[in-house]
Formats: structure tokens, C-alpha cells, sequence
């Protein structure tokens, strides 16, 4: 590696790094801020609670690194073009287009990480938190009434043999009341409906009283069975605490995500979550490679025009890639818009932008 490659890594790295940090703790507010508080109210284990904390951070990384790049590539070649030091460079025989390469090469490394770790960290840890919510739920019922803060609950159980609980209220000493547990089939409606008055939640026990039992053929019943008290096992106990940490197809390891999207594709089923979450699988880790070029070409045209761009730009243009992604999501996954223009548009408008100001600056 060059001396000059050498020095606009180190100008950018530490920025990298800080940012990342910063991007890292607001994501973690973000997510957690509506859960972790009602959680430690409710009598949550901290330790539980910290652990749950931890597991956000492989996401947070993820998600998080071609964010951090974009601020650390404007600010540090923001202060080399205010310190005349890539004039310099231009004095010395090094054209403006030489920035490219270091930091077109860190963008590449910045994607490979984001797109390892969100394929191998991000799954594991994404089904281990769902795990410690349920030890959580276990180990304090009384965080079932997370929620609308009237005993109402937004939890809903989930176990390996496909079935979902939800609880309608709890009542002190971890009584839970209106329960509801279905069974579903792969890609039909439910199998079997218990609905109970009553019920107790042990490790591996749902304790149920006062319900009904019905089983289903296709849409229509086929058995209806009224119990005064029964129990239920229940396998690898999941607990989501909010709509947003179910298991969501971004969250599947590529290889199976691939195998649901063809499967649905074959069958005519639109799923646009799931068709989106596969183009978002290669457009988010490759946004740090089309940051990295929009933050070279806004160097090189803030070097021919004169015009320096500071920390307030800087932060500006950081959040707007965050606000764009965000929007362009919602509308993918909302079938509002096409899953490849979803994931892919907050990538191409920096590239866009970047050649735009390239163009301006080559006129200069």
C-alpha cells in the first residue's frame, strides 16, 4: 500500500470507529427504548434485560457500518480538502481520482464485514434474544402486560411445533387470563384453536382451565371439545415483546430466505416482506461501496469549487441515507412499491448523486 493510501486510511479509520460507536447506541435506543424501560418496571431480571441488550449489537453493527463510513468518508476528506492537504496532494502529481482507490477498498472490506455479520451473527443472535424474552417471560410473568399499561399484552408466545399464545390480561401472581393458542399449517390457516378463561405458565407446561378445543379441515371445523382444566407442552418457548422482534424474513440466513421466495414464487403467493428482505440481503451491505463514491466525488467537487463542507453537511447527508432507507422499506414491504426499487433506490441516489457532482466538478 502507497504512503498516500496509507494516510487517507488513517484519516478515515478513526471516524469509522467513533461513528460506528455512535451509530451502534442509537440504533440500540431506537429499538429498545419502548421495551427495556417497561421491562425493569415490571420486575424484569436486569441481568436478562443486559443480555437482551447485548444481542442487539450484531444488528446494530450490520446495519450500522455503511452508515458510519458515509460520516467518516466526508468528515475525513471534508478535513483533508480544508486543510489544503489534498491540494498538496495535487501539487505533488496526484490527481483527485487517486482518492478512489483507498477508499473504494475500505468500502469493499466495510461491505464483506456488514454482509458476514448479518449472515452469521445477526440470525443466531436474533433467535437467541426471542429465547431470553421467553426466559424473561418465565422467570416474571408479570412483563406479559407489556403493552397498553391496562393489563392488555402485545406478547405473543411462540414454540417449535408452530403454535402461537396470546394472552389477553395478567393478573398478579402470573395468572394469565383470556388465552388463545393456535396451531398453524405451512402456508394455510390454522390446524386447531384453544381458547381458554384461565391459565398458568410454567418452564415447559400451559396449564389451562375453563377452554375450548377445535381442530379444523380446511376452513371448516371438524372437532369441538369443551375442558374445565387441561395442560399443554410446549417446545423451545419463544416470546416476542413487540411487533418488531418476530422473527422477520430479513432475519433468515440467505440460503433459506432464497429456498421461501422461490417456493412462494412457484405457488403465485406475493409476499413483498419477504421479497423485499431478499434484494435488501445485497443492496444494504453494498450502500458503503456507493457512499464511498459519493463521499470521494463530493471531495473532489468541494476541492474544485471551493466550497468546504462541515460537520452539520456531514451529519445531514448521514441521516438522510437513514430517513430514505426507512421510507423506501416501509413501502417495499407494504407491497407499495417494487421489492428491487425499495431496497436498491437509497443505494442508487448517492451513486446518482455522487456521478452528478463529479460531472459538476469536471466543468470546474
Amino acid at each position: 500500500m502507497k504512503r498516500f493510501d496509507r494516510y487517507v486510511l488513517e484519516e478515515i479509520l478513526p471516524y469509522l470507529l467513533s461513528g460506528l460507536a455512535v451509530v451502534i447506541l442509537l440504533l440500540l435506543l431506537a429499538a429498545l427504548q419502548s421495551v427495556i424501560a417497561p421491562l425493569l418496571a415490571k420486575g424484569a431480571a436486569p441481568l436478562l434485560v443486559l443480555r437482551l441488550v447485548a444481542l442487539q449489537v450484531p444488528e446494530a453493527v450490520s446495519r450500522g457500518l455503511p452508515i458510519a463510513l458515509l460520516f467518516a468518508a466526508m468528515l475525513g476528506l471534508s478535513r483533508l480538502s480544508s486543510d489544503a492537504e489534498l491540494k498538496a496532494a495535487q501539487s505533488g502529481g496526484l490527481s483527485g481520482t487517486r482518492l478512489f482507490w483507498p477508499v473504494l477498498a475500505l468500502a469493499l472490506g466495510v461491505s464483506l464485514l456488514s454482509f458476514t455479520v448479518a449472515e452469521t451473527l445477526v440470525p443466531r443472535a436474533k433467535v437467541e434474544a426471542l429465547q431470553v424474552q421467553r426466559d424473561i417471560v418465565l422467570d416474571n410473568p408479570r412483563v406479559l402486560g407489556l403493552g397498553d399499561g391496562r393489563g392488555g399484552t402485545g406478547v405473543v408466545l411462540r414454540d417449535a411445533l408452530g403454535r402461537a399464545i396470546s394472552v389477553a390480561q395478567v393478573r398478579p401472581g402470573g395468572r394469565l387470563e383470556g388465552l388463545r393458542i393456535v396451531t398453524l399449517r405451512d402456508g394455510q390457516g390454522a390446524r386447531e384453536v384453544i381458547t381458554a378463561r384461565r391459565g398458568t405458565l410454567t418452564r415447559n407446561v400451559l396449564m389451562l382451565e375453563s377452554g375450548v378445543r377445535v381442530t379444523y379441515q380446511d376452513t371448516r371445523p371438524v372437532t369441538v371439545v369443551r375442558f374445565r382444566s387441561g395442560t399443554l407442552p410446549v417446545q423451545d418457548l419463544q416470546a416476542s415483546l413487540s411487533a418488531n422482534d418476530e422473527l422477520l424474513p430479513i432475519y433468515l440466513p440467505l440460503p433459506k430466505l432464497i429456498a421461501n421466495v422461490r417456493s412462494m414464487a412457484a405457488q403465485g403467493i406475493r409476499s413483498p416482506r419477504d421479497f423485499t428482505a431478499l434484494q435488501r440481503k445485497f443492496a444494504e451491505p453494498l450502500a458503503a461501496v456507493t457512499m464511498a463514491f459519493f463521499a470521494v466525488a463530493l471531495s473532489i467537487y468541494s476541492l474544485r469549487s471551493g466550497v468546504n463542507i462541515g460537520l452539520v453537511w456531514v451529519l445531514m447527508l448521514t441521516f438522510a441515507y437513514y430517513a430514505t432507507w426507512s421510507v423506501f422499506r416501509v413501502l417495499g414491504e407494504t407491497g407499495a412499491l417494487s421489492p428491487v426499487l425499495a431496497a436498491w433506490t437509497p443505494t442508487l441516489i448517492y451513486l446518482l448523486a455522487g456521478l452528478g457532482l463529479l460531472g459538476v466538478a469536471a466543468r470546474r
